[in-house]
């Protein structure tokens, strides 16, 4: 399988990554090794997890995914055949959003432990603290970097004007500097990526893994009226997308999946990794089965009438 260079980092990815979010959550640890055990063996090497996954769940406290996926590694001796890519500053019971140096520092020591890792390949700023001042985190990350506790970095959920700061910051003081960017981005959430956060991607390379890359499951075709909302524990967060532009681009996805005998997640996945600023699209499975469904978008090349077809659903 042909891999993409993540940004200007000497990480080599596969063109989907297997999102953790679901591990320790809807699935349990043995589920969780079967679907990781598929994926490696279907070619995928980049795992996505973050430390608070699944904080939210019932009994949980965090740090659940990136146990499973640390037992995984220890059991499979597989630590040089995947690139683990976890998150920091997330609200982890301290509160806030924190990306000081006294919490990264702490943070990524604890991960560490729970992957049963030396090294984290790429390590993301989950959520921007405005606080804290970039030059500080970004300094905190150098240090890491330094340490070989990290290999890369990248940062997810900031806005435009924060994310070129860090990367000022960065090239001002001679630092590492973000080379991915994790956005919410799929068919439906166009908008904001492509009108912010794209057009800086492409111009300074950085790379690109989408998440909610099937719009929380509705761009499987699972949910389509009010009723099918109770089908997961996820549902509740699909009603937003149950209106006349969701209706028409599941109408496309369902148009063109029958063109190519495949599923309308397949296809929404492969638009995803057909876009030039995307490196590789996040999503997650609960059982073998579905993540089958998934890994068929990396072979699947849409032909010019399929991406117009979509494209002109989902415009905004």
């Amino acid at each position: 399988m042909t891999k993409r260079q993540l940004g200007r980092s000497g990480l080599q990815v596969a063109p989907l990554a297997l999102g953790g979010n679901v591990f320790g959550w809807t699935i349990d640890e043995a589920t969780s090794f079967q679907i990781l055990d598929r994926f490696v063996d279907a070619g995928f090497n980049l795992v996505d997890t973050a430390d608070i996954y699944s904080r939210w769940a019932p009994g949980n406290q965090g740090g659940e995914s990136e146990t499973i996926i640390g037992k995984w590694i220890k059991s499979r001796g597989l630590r040089d055949k995947v690139i683990i890519a976890t998150k920091v500053g997330g609200d982890m019971g301290q509160g806030k959003k924190d990306l000081s140096k006294e919490y990264i520092t702490g943070a990524v020591e604890n991960s560490l432990r729970r992957l049963q890792t030396d090294y984290i390949d790429l390590y993301q700023s989950h959520w921007d603290d405005d606080i804290t001042q970039v030059e500080e985190t970004m300094e905190t990350y150098a240090e890491l970097v330094k340490a070989g506790k990290v290999r890369t970095i990248g940062a997810s959920n900031f806005t435009l004007t924060r994310l070129k700061a860090s990367l000022e910051a960065s090239a001002r003081i001679g630092l590492p500097r973000y080379e991915s960017v994790q956005p919410q981005y799929n068919l439906y959430d166009r908008q904001e990526f492509e009108q912010e956060l794209e057009p800086l991607c492409t111009d300074l390379q950085l790379g690109v893994i989408s998440y909610f890359s099937l719009a929380r499951g509705f761009l499987t075709g699972k949910y389509r009226n009010e009723g099918d909302l109770g089908k997961s524990v996820r549902g509740g967060g699909v009603s937003a997308y149950l209106n006349e532009r969701g209706y028409g681009i599941l109408a496309a996805l369902d148009e063109v999946a029958a063109r190519y005998a495949t599923t309308p997640a397949s296809v929404a996945l492969a638009w995803l990794i057909a876009r030039p600023s995307v490196t590789a699209p996040i999503s997650s499975a609960t059982s073998t089965d579905q993540l089958d469904d998934l890994v068929k978008a990396a072979s699947l090349s849409l032909d010019a009438a399929a991406m117009e077809k979509l494209n002109k659903a989902s415009e905004y």
